[in-house]
């Protein structure tokens, strides 16, 4: 089914990395232009060199989320660009973990300001566009956290369950106003990428105190159905399947891909 989201203007933030990666590689793949933006200006470079030697079409924009004046800024730059978006993915986010009592009021500020207020300034920026378009789909990447409260994640779990709830709410905004615009949270479970590392003290090429592989293996093991740990491209999946057409019935809701972890 290739090109299901042929000719589609897409904005994927925190595309640097993992899962925002997967999902620009995906739907550059699948046809879009992708708009990526992120603060890792290398890391993005690098991202839209493999998608235009793909055959696909790409830019990169630094991007800070938490800051409403780049929010502006990448959205005329797109409006200017493209004339249009139809795909807006709000992907960035980071994961601080530790017990409550020991987490300090700034580390709480700066998850709250990516994970939730990145997403809003997402939305309440991009939502116009998205209409003038004739419509599309938003993304917010929630978690698996946003479902299943985890100790020692209070803040990650507030965050992400926050967005969910933000979704909903923005879903029911755009039908009551007719705009064609469907908005969706997705919400992956323990998925072998950078953030995972930050929430259980690994680090992907074993430099922390624990590698990643076997602390992953053990972790999955016994905490999710299926056995292992998920893939970034397997999320992207997900992520394409909300940003296509296919998907154009599906408002307000969540689509879990955690391997069963959020089952009971």
């Amino acid at each position: 089914m290739a090109g299901r989201v042929n000719g589609k203007i897409a904005c994927i933030t925190g595309a640097a990395n993992g899962l925002g990666r997967a999902a620009a590689l995906t739907l550059a793949r699948e046809g879009a232009t992708v708009i990526a933006t992120d603060l890792q200006a290398e890391r993005g470079a690098a991202l839209i060199a493999d998608i235009t030697e793909d055959g696909g079409k790409a830019v990169f924009l630094t991007h800070d989320v938490t800051d409403e004046d780049s929010w502006i800024s990448v959205i005329d730059d797109i409006r200017t660009r493209f004339g249009r978006l139809d795909i807006l993915v709000n992907n960035a986010g980071i994961g601080l973990s530790g017990p409550v009592t020991q987490m300090s009021l700034a580390d709480w500020r700066r998850q709250t300001a990516v994970n939730l207020d990145g997403v809003f300034l997402g939305v309440k920026h991009g939502l116009p566009l998205l209409r003038e378009s004739g419509g599309g789909s938003i993304i917010n990447v929630s978690s698996i956290a946003g479902l299943k409260a985890s100790a020692n994640a209070s803040g990650y779990c507030a965050t992400k369950a926050g967005v969910r709830y933000f979704t909903k709410a923005v879903a029911l905004e755009c039908a009551a106003a007719r705009d064609n615009v469907r908005v969706n949270s997705l919400h992956p479970g323990i998925v072998a990428t950078a953030i995972w590392d930050t929430l259980i003290g690994t680090s992907g090429d074993g430099s922390n105190t624990r590698p990643r592989g076997p602390t992953l293996e053990a972790l999955t093991k016994n905490a999710v159905p299926l056995g292992r740990a998920g893939e970034a491209d397997e999320v992207a999946a997900g992520i394409l399947w909300l940003a296509s057409d296919e998907s154009s019935y599906v408002t307000g809701t969540e689509l879990v891909i955690d391997g069963g972890r959020s089952i009971g």
